[in-house]
């Protein structure tokens, strides 16, 4: 069992409240690759350590990792190399990746795809020969994505968590993280508050070390591939307790996204990117391909051309039933595409939709968070004793992810992560003391629904999403952008009068919905502050008022941070710290060059 120490009791509005107090080494928060990846990795420095995993859901049975359907980057064929992965999701990113936390990433990713197969039990495709399989993903210069079918999250999650639960690491299920404390003087971490959600009670864990990584999830846009449980934990946490974030403005929007109407909850889930690097066409209402006006490379563009692509023939009403585009395979074969691609199939016949013989309709739809909290490539971050990892860390994607690159970045950093907080933590030293003014702060604020009377909270979450995807979505402007931060203002003064109709906190879902929408409010407004200071398009950021680039070689990213009332957002310039714009780590024949 977790270290109990006790319990507490606070008065709250006239009311007492219980808390629960535990002690753990290292408390990580999540349980998708980054999370498991990293209490392995943490038992295997050093067995002797108690780590604690916390999971809003079920261990295993949640978050994004699962979710994942493409597959897993890593330059393992002849002809391919780190370099070439390098350079591929550098140029990818629009030269905004740190440089030296994508070199790892695509470094780690050849070791750590063989750890998957050889120490935790994942089974990838392989040819004839005996080789992995590698598909095509748009936006690379190389076949690189390593893969189990088009189900190869289901793959990986389910043999990283029967080597978890092989271990004495403590579960903390059903228990979502609602406030990051810092030590008494603010200079360190010194624990967690969480809502078990079951009993509704609270429980503070104290750690020497914290792991974030709760994942992205851009669920605030109308159509979003996450599940409706991903709020932004990790990220509105790290904004309230003043933590450096950067590229917010940098907001994945998945080009083949499902659009089987407002009627099935299927729309927005992602069909995958390996269908259109397969040979996938898209096309319009009247069944026109229409991608090679966009880009040289036509469907197999990278995720931010094509989404604005198809978003651009959206808006001229040339458009399916249902609004969006076609995506037809029944070029490459039935079979074959019933063959390689079974999943999606079956999703699509599940919505009406015949992938191997007709046409699925399709939307771009948001799917990942490129920015992040700012951390070094050993996952430290600026508060002394909190690490980051997976989609809560920025960095490595710059301003656009490449298919495949999201699931190694998580797997590669949970590890790490995993390495060097077992190695930094003193074990022998005592845990830092609580700050509990904030403790009293952060319960009075989620228990703050509860004394107002009941709402209607499914009206304030429509609206979000239709401003986000509005006004915040594929393509911006300044009087767009700055219409959404006054929508935003007004809907985050709606949600906090907005109350709950059951007072018990006993596994109460339209609670747990009101501190989903507060999360979503928050990390929308730092998305939208963002995106009003870069002004340029950039990636995944496109302002049809600042249409231009920039020049590469002066790039900036930019850096949110929560002072106080007001949200504080400044650029700070791209280090080029391995390769310049203009240069190449590869020669003209694709080949790494000779170091001199």
């Amino acid at each position: 069992m977790l270290c109990f120490r006790g319990r507490d009791e606070l008065r709250v509005y006239g009311c007492v409240v219980v808390i629960e107090r535990h002690d753990t080494d290292i408390l990580i928060l999540g349980s998708g690759g980054a999370g498991l990846f990293a209490a392995l990795h943490a038992r295997q420095v050093n067995p002797d350590l108690d780590i604690t995993l916390a999971v809003k859901g079920l261990l295993g049975k949640c978050g994004c990792t699962r979710m994942v359907q493409g597959g897993y980057n890593v330059a393992l064929s002849p002809g391919d190399s780190v370099e070439r992965h390098f350079m591929d999701t550098i140029i990818g990113g629009k030269w905004l990746p740190h440089q030296e936390i994508a070199w790892k990433l695509c470094e780690t990713a050849v070791t750590r795809v063989r750890e998957l197969e050889n120490e935790v039990g994942c089974f990838f495709d392989r040819h004839s020969d005996g080789s992995l399989h590698h598909k095509a993903f748009a936006g690379q210069t190389f076949d690189r994505t390593v893969h189990k079918g088009d189900l190869t999250g289901i793959e990986i999650i389910s043999r990283l968590m029967e080597q978890v639960l092989a271990t004495p690491v403590h579960k903390l299920e059903e228990h979502r993280a609602i406030a990051l404390l810092p030590n008494v003087s603010g200079d360190a971490m010194a624990g967690v508050l969480l809502i078990d959600m079951r009993s509704g009670e609270f429980r503070v864990v104290r750690a020497k070390a914290v792991l974030l990584a709760t994942g992205g999830g851009p669920t605030m846009y109308r159509y979003h591939t996450p599940s409706g449980d991903k709020s932004m934990d990790g990220l509105a946490m790290a904004l309230r307790i003043g933590l450096a974030l950067r590229d917010m403005e940098m907001v994945q929007f998945h080009p083949t996204g499902l659009l089987g109407g407002d009627d099935t909850r299927m729309t927005g889930t992602v069909l995958e990117e390996g269908l259109r690097g397969a040979g996938g066409h898209l096309l319009d209402g009247d069944g026109r391909r229409f991608m090679f006006e966009y880009a040289e490379q036509g469907e197999r563009a990278t995720r931010d051309i094509v989404s604005r692509a198809i978003y651009d023939q959206m808006r001229s009403g040339n458009t399916t039933p249902n609004g969006g585009v076609y995506i037809a395979m029944s070029h490459l074969g039935p079979d074959s595409v019933r063959e390689r691609f079974s999943g999606m199939v079956k999703r699509c016949a599940d919505s009406g939709f015949d992938l191997a013989t007709g046409r699925v309709e399709v939307v771009p739809t948001a799917h990942y968070f490129m920015g992040g909290v700012v951390c070094d490539p050993d996952t430290r971050t600026e508060l002394h004793g909190l690490y980051v990892a997976g989609e809560d860390a920025g960095g490595a994607h710059g301003s656009n992810r490449l298919g495949g690159n999201g699931v190694a970045n998580s797997t590669v950093y949970g590890g790490i992560a995993g390495d060097v907080m077992a190695a930094e933590i003193d074990v022998a030293a005592p845990h830092q003391a609580v700050d509990e003014a904030r403790i009293e702060m952060e319960v009075t604020q989620a228990l703050a629904p509860f004394t107002k009377p009941a709402g209607n909270l499914n009206s304030i979450r429509e609206q979000l999403l239709e401003v986000m995807w509005d006004q915040v979505g594929i393509t911006r402007t300044e009087d767009g952008l700055r219409q959404g931060l006054t929508a935003l203002a007004e809907l985050r003064t709606r949600l906090l009068d907005c109350g709950l109709a059951d007072d018990n906190r006993v596994f109460n879902l339209s609670w747990h919905d009101w501190l989903n929408l507060n999360n979503l409010i928050e990390v929308s407004t730092a998305i939208t502050h963002a995106a009003l200071s870069r002004e340029n398009s950039r990636g995944a950021h496109y302002r049809e008022d600042y249409p231009e680039e920039g020049a590469l070689e002066t790039s900036y990213f930019t850096v949110a941070r929560q002072l106080s009332q007001q949200l504080d957002v400044q650029r700070e310039a791209v280090e080029f710290t391995i390769v310049r714009p203009g240069e190449s780590l590869l020669g003209p024949d694709g080949a790494p060059r000779e170091t001199p």
